[in-house]
Formats: structure tokens, C-alpha cells, sequence
């Protein structure tokens, strides 16, 4: 069973004059008032009580009295707590009539349940840590996050490089109906050459008709003479004119184009094949990028498979990249009855023995969250001692001028009984 509060006494600590109250076993009870009247006194003093001189107000004793402070605070298990006198020494009484001090206490008293405020004023990380470290899956989560963001850093270069490659790729032309390698201008000269040669032997074997053809002529002014050499020259001129009759000259205009072409066509070819290097690389890149993703997603749903398998205090409540998430909810962006309901679940956890919280300045809630929050603090066997800037029903008690007063809205002897207002 965790340790509440059963009832406590206070003179002379504060504003505080004399109090004597026996609050709520669960859910809410609310000290009321105006402003500079005790309400806050109450919570200090019993701070104070539980908690030892780390909680001592710096002016304790009731200013104008000339009685030392005096505090007592019975506990749900029997131990009975005193301070009195002019250096409110502390006596510690247990259920077995033994004493005890300020290290008994301290076993079942957590200090954040005496000092809210310490956690709410915690930073977002700190909220967090306190979160991870009591369910003990700090460190695990820690590094998971860790990989996460390198892991995250790591494909967000990787986009940025294929975005840019990809962009490179579609900006570089794309040129139809040329060759897929570069062409070399040497082979295309080397060709002309081949070519050229062919027609210069075919050249002189023309010239060689022309001079036969020139012969014969000669030849046949002197055909009395030469008769002989008529005839060579007749076989000869046979042999020449079957050689001649089927040759073909060979054009070289188209070649002497691509030669003329080739500086812009290669130039097209090479950026063809950049714009395919570019493109691949790209793809690759893309791919790692994808592949990075998977990684993340891995590493998000082991944080998750992580945080639903550990106790949390509070259904709703998750940490995200270092920082405490209610329903979805960031710190900041959650309601001020979400803070305190979040605070104490987390305080609960750290310390189970400890069934109590103090709260100072309930006014942020409206009397129907007060409802629902005290409601909440049943279900869970909490039980809350509060303040609130009011008069209203929904106090406990009012203080005023240092006592609990009687009056219509708040009478001395109300009846505490959780979740009524």
C-alpha cells in the first residue's frame, strides 16, 4: 500500500497561524483562499515536515509570533512526524514506537511529490529522462534515437545528392539517331585514304587506256610497218579495255561530311552518354536512399515495440526524440490539468510507496477539469493536496488570515469526500 497522508497540524510556520486538517485519502482536497492568506504555507509546511531542511522556507517562523514553528504530519502507515521548537527538530516515530529520522522518511517520501513544480519547471529533455529512466528503457531508446538521426542525416545527403544528379541528368540534351560510342575522326580519314588510293589506281589504269588509245593511233599510221606491233597492241588493247569497262569510281562526299560532322557528333554522343552515366548514378543513389528509409522505419518501430512494452504510468504517454508526448501531444502544446495529470503519473512511478502529491496554484483548472482531474486521482489511489486562488465550493477548506474559516462557501467542518465539489 503506498503511504498518504492522514492528517497533519501547523502553527506558527509562514502565514500560517494554525491549521488542523484531515484530508481526502484519494483524489483531490483543495486548500482555498485569497491571495497572501496561507493557502501556499500549507503546502511549504508539510514540504517541510516530510521532506527535511532542503525544504525549510528561508523564513519559517510566522512573522509577529513569538512561538516556534510546530508541525506534525501523521502517515497512512502509522509513522508520526514532528517538528517543534525553536530549531524544529525532528522527531520520527514508527508504527512499532521506534524512532526514526529524515533517512526513514526519505525511503517512501519522493521529493518531486513535495515539490511538483522542481518537475513541471524541468526542461522537455529533463521531463523525458526522468520518464525513461524509471520504466528503465532510457539508455535502449537513447540509442535508437541516436541511430535514427545519423541514420536520417545520412539519407538526407544521400536525397540531396540524387536530386541533384537527377537534375544534372534531365538538364544535359538528349540527341536522336546518333551512335552510342564516340567516333573516332581517325578511322574516318584512314577510310577516305583506302578510298582515295582505289581511285588513284583506278586513275591509272584509265591513263594507261589513254595511252594505248594513243598508241593505236600511231600505231595505225605506221601499219604498213608495224604490223606486228599492231597486233600486240590490238591484244593489249582487248586485255585494257576488259579491264576498264567495268570499273566504278567510289564517292567520298559522304564521308568527307561525317569528317566534317564528327567534332558535333561526338559532342552529342558524349552528352548522350553523361546523361546516362548521370542518370545510373542517380538510380544508385536513390536506391541507398531508399534502403536508408527502410533502415529508419526499423529503427522507429523498434522504438515503439520498445515503449509499448515498457510499464508506462499513464496510457497515452510516449517519448519522442527526446521529449515527453501525452496523446500526441507535446509539453507545451498540452492543456495545464494535461501537465499535472502527466507530472503526477510520473512522480507516482518513481516513487509507488509514495500515494501522495502536493500541487500549489490550481486555478489554471476550470471546476469541471477539477472534476475530471480528481476523479482521475481516485481511479489511480492518489491522493493530491492542493491550493487554489478561490472561495468557491469546489475548496476544501478556505484559509484565511492563517486559519481555516467558517463560512458559507467553506465551513470548518466540511466533510471532505473524493470527487465531490
Amino acid at each position: 500500500m503506498s503511504v498518504k497522508i492522514n492528517s497533519f497540524q501547523i502553527e506558527n510556520v509562514k502565514r500560517i497561524k494554525a491549521v488542523e486538517m484531515t484530508p481526502s485519502e484519494n483524489g483531490l482536497t483543495i486548500v482555498g483562499g485569497k491571495n497572501r492568506q496561507g493557502k501556499t504555507s500549507v503546502l511549504d509546511s508539510i514540504a517541510w515536515a516530510l521532506g527535511g531542511d532542503r525544504f525549510k522556507p528561508s523564513q519559517a517562523a510566522r512573522e509577529g509570533s513569538h512561538a516556534s514553528p510546530y508541525l506534525r504530519v501523521e502517515l497512512s502507515n502509522g509513522i508520526v512526524v514532528e517538528r517543534t521548537g525553536k530549531n524544529a527538530s525532528l522527531k520520527v516515530i514508527d508504527t512499532n514506537g521506534n524512532k526514526g529520522g529524515q533517512a526513514l522518511l526519505n525511503e517512501f517520501v519522493e521529493s518531486f511529490a513535495l515539490n511538483l513544480p522542481k518537475f513541471m519547471e524541468s526542461n522537455s529533455k529533463e521531463k523525458a529522462n526522468t520518464l525513461l529512466q524509471i520504466i528503465g528503457v532510457g539508455d535502449k531508446l537513447f540509442e535508437l534515437e541516436r541511430e535514427e538521426l545519423e541514420k536520417y542525416n545520412q539519407r538526407h545527403t544521400i536525397g540531396q545528392i540524387a536530386d541533384q544528379k537527377e537534375k544534372y541528368a534531365a538538364e544535359l540534351p538528349l540527341y536522336s539517331g546518333v551512335p552510342e560510342e564516340i567516333i573516332s575522326a581517325s578511322d574516318l580519314i584512314n577510310r577516305q585514304q583506302a578510298i582515295l588510293l582505289q581511285n588513284a589506281e583506278n586513275q591509272k589504269k584509265r591513263d594507261n587506256l589513254a595511252a594505248l588509245l594513243a598508241r593505236k593511233e600511231d600505231i595505225t599510221k605506221q601499219i604498213a610497218v608495224l604490223t606486228d606491233e599492231l597486233d600486240k597492241v590490238f591484244a593489249d588493247l582487248k586485255i585494257a579495255e576488259t579491264e576498264a569497262q567495268d570499273l566504278q569510281d567510289q564517292s567520298t562526299a559522304e564521308l568527307e561530311e561525317d569528317i566534317r560532322q564528327v567534332d558535333e557528333l561526338n559532342m552529342k554522343i558524349r552528352s548522350n552518354m553523361e546523361r546516362a552515366s548521370a542518370m545510373d548514378e542517380a538510380a544508385a543513389i536513390r536506391e541507398q536512399y531508399n534502403d536508408l528509409t527502410v533502415e529508419i522505419e526499423q529503427i522507429r518501430s523498434d522504438k515503439k515495440a520498445l515503449l509499448e512494452g515498457a510499464n508506462l504510468p499513464l496510457p497515452g504517454l510516449s517519448v519522442e526524440q527526446g521529449e515527453i508526448l501525452y496523446n500526441g501531444q507535446q509539453w507545451d502544446n498540452m492543456s495545464g490539468s494535461e501537465q499535472l495529470r502527466v507530472a503526477t503519473a510520473i512522480i507516482r512511478k518513481l516513487n509507488p510507496e509514495c500515494g501522495f502529491v502536493l500541487m500549489d496554484k490550481l486555478e489554471q483548472m476550470d471546476v469541471q477539469t477539477l472534476e475530471e482531474f480528481g476523479k482521475w486521482l481516485e481511479g489511480e489511489n492518489l491522493q493530491v493536496i492542493a491550493t487554489r486562488v478561490s472561495t468557491g465550493d469546489e475548496c476544501s477548506v478556505i484559509i484565511e488570515d492563517g486559519y481555516i474559516t467558517t463560512g458559507e462557501s467553506a465551513p470548518a467542518t466540511k466533510t471532505f469526500e473524493a470527487g465531490k465539489f
